[in-house]
């Protein structure tokens, strides 16, 4: 009895403990059931949109489109700067399995240099791998033919048609027009910091020089895009959207490339520089510097041996219109008459013998004249602008000493930048006391004014001063900011990004302007004028100023001989003009480096520019 109480105690137990055992297995099941579906809930509802975008980023890819950059015309319509259609051979990095053999391969194909593999090589290594990369450019229709036999052999590869800048005129307008090469990473970097990266996704040509710089902004335009869905492998296998890149704005400019094919004509194979401005607005019809060279060397990359040519002692990629710093020698003479009348130096009546030099009292040392013996007679401003007489204007800069000089001529932009639309510009020196100790640790002495008067000395311009100041003058004092643009082919003004507009210089007797234009006019019109003999026979009424600036100090009693001075230490010859007397349109000024004097170099060649300017525009108002 006891044993059978045992084993219904033992029984009951052995089932509360089974019970015990399934309940906890039960709790921990419902536990796990409830975590799978906590887990289910958050994959497929809370998480769904994140797992969802992740799914579509390996089906869907944004693809950026490049917009077409903006054309340049000149004022007549003419095509400065186009986009020609090219095929390029580009890679993906990340789509190709080994690219050193791939590369060897086709070499074997398409020819390929050490150079271009070398560019490409250096990259791939400083852009992103799903970048495309050109390895070889400007295939032609043959090469385009024998890749495309062999593509399937090439995974990661392929021909690209793409748009590349192209420059018609080649050299005639490199230094104002510039040309785009090339985005590096330094640029990149600049990008990504003023908040622009996103728009040059697709952009592999950035402005490097001239307008196509300074206009960056406007040339470039806006990036489109295109969402395609892709497989396992990356093709494309339909386009989904597309939202259309906006085009960079076209250009019009104020040049006349006509014109400019003169400057770059008469130059020929002289160093030197040609500025036409408009006199009415300060648009520029001419800028040109010589020796120039082909901007479309630079747009595909400009190979080594190329630029070491460019890398001479002429000095081609320097633009000398605006960054030539030369001595503005005669040609300030009108300027700094106007100086002296305001100063009370001179009058119109007042007159000054030459004997040829001119002398401190009490000092020694002579300056010269141009001419040898002097004018031999007493001049007045007219005469002595007419003749160029040098020692009238010593004489002026000796009595009103130099800081009274630099700050009557800084008013006309000297010592400073012109504004011009492109970044390639110096301020020159306009010498001041104040200029000489901090840049020599010097103080200024009395004779370092003697040769400012004349424009010789410490004092240099570039040729886009000289001609922006004379634009003042005959302007009788207002300011037309020289510029290469002023539309757009939409008709929408530009604004010059490196201007300020400044007030009108006003004199104390403004009958002063009219003393130095009517000067000017005698030294075309009247026979003793130094440029009469460029300008017989003209169907215009010039005026202008010669000028010979000496590069290397004569000592004292010695001549000027050419023939026994090394070419670069020769004179420079100078001229600036405008014409029509009686109203202005335009400004000529011509620099040519170390051929000799202004008369006889600089204003012959003003000669075929004026000529050019109004025959054609004669013919324009012929045309019916």
């Amino acid at each position: 009895m006891f044993k059978r109480r045992s084993q219904i105690r033992d029984h009951s137990a052995e089932a509360n403990l089974f019970a015990r055992r399934s309940f906890i297995a039960f709790v921990f099941v419902l536990i796990l059931i409830a975590i799978l579906f906590v887990n289910i809930y958050q994959l497929q509802v809370i998480a769904h949109q994140s797992y969802q975008t992740r799914s579509n980023d390996n089906r869907i890819k944004l693809v950026p489109i490049a917009p077409n950059r903006g054309l340049i015309y000149d004022r007549n319509g003419v095509i400065l700067a186009e986009n020609q259609p090219i095929f390029n051979l580009e890679a993906i990095p990340e789509d190709v399995d080994d690219m050193a053999d791939s590369i060897i391969r086709l070499s074997a194909i398409l020819d390929i240099s050490d150079a271009e593999k070398s560019e490409f090589l250096d990259d791939i290594k400083q852009q992103r791998r799903f970048k495309s990369q050109v390895l070889k450019s400007r295939l032609n229709e043959e090469q385009v033919a024998k890749f495309s036999a062999h593509q399937h052999k090439f995974p990661g590869f392929s021909i690209e048609a793409r748009l590349a800048r192209h420059y018609p005129f080649g050299d005639t307008l490199t230094h104002a027009l510039g040309y785009v090469a090339k985005l590096n990473k330094k640029e990149l970097n600049q990008l990504q910091q003023d908040g622009l990266e996103t728009n040059y996704r697709a952009t592999r040509y950035f402005g490097k020089l001239g307008l196509e710089k300074y206009y960056e902004h406007i040339l470039h335009g806006t990036v489109g895009s295109q969402e395609v869905e892709i497989n396992n492998r990356g093709r494309i296998l339909r386009t989904l959207s597309s939202t259309p890149p906006v085009p960079g704005q076209d250009l019009v400019l104020t040049l006349d490339v006509g014109l400019q094919q003169i400057a770059q004509y008469a130059l020929k194979d002289s160093r030197g520089a040609v500025v036409v401005l408009d006199a009415k607005s300060g648009g520029i019809l001419a800028l040109y510097s010589n020796p120039s060279y082909d901007p479309n060397l630079f747009v595909h990359g400009i190979s080594r041996t190329d630029y070491r040519a460019l890398l001479n002692p002429d000095r081609p990629l320097i633009n000398r219109a605006t960054q030539g710093s030369y001595a503005p020698a005669s040609t300030i003479k009108p300027l700094m008459a106007i100086f002296g009348l305001e100063e009370g130096l001179i009058t119109e009546s007042t007159t000054m013998f030459d004997p040829g030099f001119f002398q401190i009292p009490n000092v020694e040392h002579r300056w010269r004249d141009w001419k040898r013996w002097g004018h031999g007679k007493a001049v007045d401003v007219y005469q002595a602008i007419e003749e160029s007489c040098d020692t009238f204007f010593y004489d002026i800069a000796f009595r009103a000493g130099v800081d009274k000089i630099s700050n009557f001529m800084a008013q006309f932009g000297f010592g400073e930048l012109s504004g011009v639309d492109i970044y390639e510009e110096t301020s020159a020196i306009l010498p001041s006391k104040e200029w000489k100790k901090e840049r020599f640790k010097e103080s200024w002495w009395r004779g370092d004014t003697i040769s400012v008067g004349i424009g010789q000395g410490y004092w240099t311009a570039t040729p886009m001063q000289i001609a922006n100041a004379t634009n003042i003058m005959v302007n009788k004092g207002v300011h037309n900011p020289p510029h290469l643009v002023s539309l757009t082919k939409l008709g929408e003004e530009v604004n010059l990004i490196n201007n300020e507009e400044k007030p009108p210089i006003t004199l104390k007797d403004p009958h002063n302007w009219q003393i130095a234009i009517d000067a000017m006019h005698n030294t075309v019109y009247k026979k003793t004028g130094t440029a009469h003999a460029a300008f017989v026979g003209a169907d215009y009424d010039p005026s202008g100023k010669t000028g010979t600036a000496q590069v290397v100090s004569i000592a004292q009693g010695e001549r000027y001989d050419a023939e026994n001075l090394k070419e670069k230490h020769r004179d420079n010859a100078l001229y600036i003009g405008f014409a029509p007397y009686s109203d202005p349109e335009i400004i000529v000024m011509v620099t040519v480096e170390n051929t000799g004097g202004g008369s006889s170099v600089g204003a012959p060649i003003a000669r075929q520019l004026m000529d050019y300017h109004f025959s054609s525009q004669q013919s324009r108002a012929d045309t019916p």
